[in-house]
């Protein structure tokens, strides 16, 4: 059995820790927020999508990029002012628009995997997270785009995902409750996709940790760390009212799972891992009433013109969720960036009321092919599980294992 330490109780963090203590392992959690799932993965759009597993590695991406530069309202939005880190990332991002078509397949795959992972971590556990297996609907608004459309689905099939072509008519069909009259042209339909509060889950998983013998350290911020092939030291702080000063943690090992801060704590370990945190924001819908439970959709869905995407958590709240900010780590709720997820719920379901509304921002970290970083550091004791981007909470539950496995690899799996 190996000593553990997981930098970070977000959803990479705690299905990380899952799998290690599934496996044997001993695993001690730090995390420095006063509960798990605090960050990115408190409020995101809730779906389950491996039919959004296209990574946006492309010309096109870049040239919309440019065309919206100066919109305040645009999906992708990007802070001109320069910095070394962005526009290296960019270049980055950029050069690996050759590997489009091989990182999107990987991403379906990887996608396709963690379902069953994750349910079966839900089953097990017995948590409760509004999950709903109602399939995702794309929605297109003119023939061009449902075209473009229908060449990368061509590559999502070839990754295994089963996702097929909808007529207005039918759209509409799956999900009564959309605004006939807005101008939808075609779509696509994934029934295998499926959507569920991320909080919710993180939430309770680590509290499944922490029963099967996990230590749960919160509110401890990480100070440094060391690392050699023999172990690891991980210098904490109590950022608590207690104020309890700094300890130091001694394991076997050190699994990073800490979303724009792995690329920080990863320099401290000698590693080079290139994360940039893009943006996203979020509003939750109280739905206060029957009949405005009646007028929001039960069925998620993805804009592909708006880049916004919904999930319906529950009876009683509908999640919509959208745009990409590159503005480094500031985490500020911009009025002009939630008022265009306001105006587009209203546009689609004008019966549903908009006087209850949560806003919320987080930051993706993203790496600039799109694929998270998962596996061994530099140094025997040090693994990765982060830079998920936008599809951490699909993701997740097979990055685990595939984190778990390195670890095993390492220290050799207990009997």
């Amino acid at each position: 059995m190996a000593a553990i330490i997981v930098i970070g109780a977000g959803i990479t963090g705690v299905t990380t820790a899952y799998a290690l203590l599934q496996r044997g392992h001993s695993v001690t959690i730090v995390e420095r927020r006063r509960y798990p799932g605090m960050e990115t993965s408190y409020a995101n759009g809730g779906q389950l999508s491996a039919s959004n597993a296209e990574v946006w590695n492309s010309w096109s991406t870049i040239l919309k990029g440019l065309r919206w530069m100066l919109r305040p309202d645009a999906p992708l939005l990007m802070n001109p002012r320069p910095g070394l880190h962005k526009y290296s990332w960019l270049a980055e991002f950029c050069g690996q628009i050759r590997n489009y078509k091989q990182n999107t397949l990987q991403t379906t795959r990887l996608a396709i995997a963690s379902r069953e992972h994750l349910l079966a971590m839900a089953q097990r556990e017995n948590i409760a997270f509004d999950f709903e297996p109602r399939g995702i609907l794309h929605l297109y608004y003119d023939k061009p785009s449902f075209e473009r459309a229908a060449r990368a689905n061509r590559l999502l099939g070839e990754g295994g995902l089963e996702r097929h072509a909808v007529t207005k008519s039918e759209l509409l069909a799956i999900e009564p409750a959309l605004d006939a009259d807005a101008g939808y042209h075609a779509g696509f339909f994934t029934p295998s996709d499926s959507t569920g509060d991320i909080h919710k889950f993180t939430r309770g998983l680590a509290e499944a940790c922490v029963r099967l013998g996990g230590v749960l350290r919160l509110e401890a911020d990480v100070g440094q760390m060391h690392a050699d092939d023999r172990g690891v030291s991980v210098r904490v702080r109590d950022v608590s009212d207690r104020g309890e000063g700094d300890e130091v943690l001694s394991a076997d090992g050190v699994v990073i799972c800490a979303g724009v801060a792995s690329r920080r704590l990863a320099r401290m370990l000698g590693d080079r891992v290139n994360i940039y945190p893009v943006k996203g924001y979020s509003i939750t819908v109280g739905l206060g009433d029957e009949a405005g439970r009646r007028a929001a959709p039960t069925v998620s869905l993805l804009d592909e013109d708006a880049k916004i995407v919904t999930s319906r958590l529950g009876r009683d709240r509908f999640r919509v969720a959208g745009t990409a900010e590159f503005n480094g780590e500031n985490r500020d709720i911009r009025a002009d960036r939630i008022a265009p997820l306001v105006a587009w719920a209203e546009r689609l379901f004008p019966g549903m009321p908009t006087g209850e509304v949560v806003p919320w921002a987080g930051l993706r970290p993203m790496t600039p092919s799109m694929l998270p970083r998962v596996g061994p550091g530099g140094r025997k004791s040090v693994f990765y599980n982060t830079g998920h981007g936008h599809l951490g909470w699909t993701l997740s539950a097979a990055t685990a294992q595939l984190a778990a496995e390195a670890v095993d690899q390492r220290f050799g799996r207990p009997g």
